[in-house]
């Protein structure tokens, strides 16, 4: 049965986004840096380039042959990216067409991983991925040294669109959009959480086990985050955007270790809640821009910003992006997230018993003239675990929206693959 769940909207004295309105504070180049020791491909957005632009990515560890570790990558309209340690892709997975000429072809955002879960054919690694040009998840089974490529299609065929009701509502493009998932412990049932495109709406989904080693999901709940915030003098605020969007979530990632989910509102900053949608969420941080007025430009599609009335956060630019988390033996760690409108990322303790209070923050730095950094980074995924000669410390991979140097006027975008013991040294400082 599912069950849906409102959020009342309570005064907050954090902060949040505004498109048009992020300033790049003076503080952020003085984070210390870290250096990419590889990079994908370029990929490319247009139609040479079959409408790839990199989004998320996901490291999935070989244990029984570390180095031969593999990193899953979403490419939007260009599907799936399966690359090695060495960031050479070794398999590319087209996203699947929309049923009719003129509806919304398939559209890769995000991707997570789910281990061991249990199939008709025995245990397995997922690589679980939402299809926001179908309002669909895809599921495909992961085997290192299966010929053809690592990553097999197991998509239960009748699953069935998440939000949209019939296709037109398909091709508004309301649709799937951010995801992370979650096996509860206790019972050892696997879920994606998935956030809704333009809507405030997260949907915890069970992964069901079909037929012949298929995996289909059901919808558990919803729970809807708000869409406008009483400030701290009394008013309300709105974030500003086009007419009838609602701010949305995309970065998410859940701590394995007492079900907590992070969800980053765009627009607004993370909040923490549990990951089964029950109890009250709470903001943990914000955006610079929190509390910022704007007025929607049709003409420019843009939001012109307002006095800045100095309700924001000191930390997160607007979009606040992806989230990850960099998990250690003892139980410490970090949430890292991406602090898209200044190119930063930002470290908050991961123990909620410290009220995950902030760390530290770094960027990601060119490394040579021919190995840029990372800029406007939408999704981050870090694994603290040996990762053979290569990355003996641990891996962070971080999406690199402005791939340089460019190829004349094509929009390109890529991945960076950073030392994870460069981060640590760099947020232990």
């Amino acid at each position: 049965m599912t069950t849906r769940q409102t959020l009342r909207v309570a005064p907050y004295a954090l902060g949040l986004l505004l498109a048009a309105a992020a300033t790049v504070p003076a503080e952020a180049a003085s984070l210390p840096a870290v250096h990419p020791r590889a990079e994908t491909p370029a990929l490319y957005d247009d139609e040479a380039g079959g409408n790839a632009n990199a989004d998320d990515p996901a490291i999935w560890r070989n244990a029984a042959a570390p180095g031969r570790s593999l990193v899953v990558a979403t490419a939007k309209e260009g599907g799936l990216r399966v690359y090695d340690l060495d960031a050479r892709e070794v398999q590319s997975i087209p996203a699947p067409p929309g049923p009719g000429e003129d509806d919304a072809p398939g559209r890769f955002n995000n991707v997570d991983l789910v281990h061991g879960m249990r199939l008709s054919g025995g245990r397995a690694d997922l690589a679980v991925v939402s299809d926001r040009g179908n309002d669909r998840l895809r599921i495909y089974r992961i085997d290192r040294d299966r010929p053809g490529g690592p990553l097999t299609d197991v998509t239960d065929p009748a699953a069935r669109p998440v939000f949209s009701a019939d296709q037109a509502e398909i091709n508004d493009q309301h649709t799937v959009y951010g995801l992370a998932t979650w096996t509860d412990q206790a019972t050892g049932r696997s879920y994606a959480l998935v956030s809704r495109r333009n809507e405030t709406r997260i949907a915890l989904l069970e992964l069901v086990p079909g037929a012949a080693g298929t995996v289909g999901y059901r919808t558990v709940r919803t729970l809807d985050l708000p869409s406008s915030f009483r400030l701290p003098d009394g008013t309300s605020w709105t974030p500003c955007g086009e007419p009838g969007e609602r701010p949305q979530v995309e970065g998410m990632v859940v701590d394995p270790a007492d079900g907590t989910l992070y969800a980053g509102q765009e627009d607004v900053g993370i909040w923490r809640l549990p990951a089964d949608l029950t109890g009250r969420p709470e903001l943990l941080d914000t955006v610079r821009e929190y509390g910022v007025p704007g007025t929607y430009d049709e003409e420019t599609e843009e939001c012109t910003p307002g006095a800045d009335p100095g309700f924001g956060g000191d930390h997160l630019s607007a979009d606040v992006e992806g989230l990850t988390l960099l998990t250690e033996s003892d139980g410490d760690g970090y949430l890292l997230a991406s602090s898209q409108g200044d190119d930063t990322f930002v470290a908050y303790d991961r123990e909620r018993d410290e009220d995950n209070e902030y760390e530290a923050g770094f960027r990601v730095a060119a490394a040579s003239d021919t190995l840029d950094g990372s800029e406007a980074c939408d999704g981050a995924a870090a694994l603290n675990a040996p990762l053979g000669s290569r990355y003996p410390d641990g891996l962070l991979v971080v999406q690199d929206g402005e791939e340089t140097p460019a190829d004349g006027d094509r929009e390109s975008t890529g991945f960076k693959f950073v030392d994870l013991g460069d981060v640590m040294d760099a947020v232990d400082d």
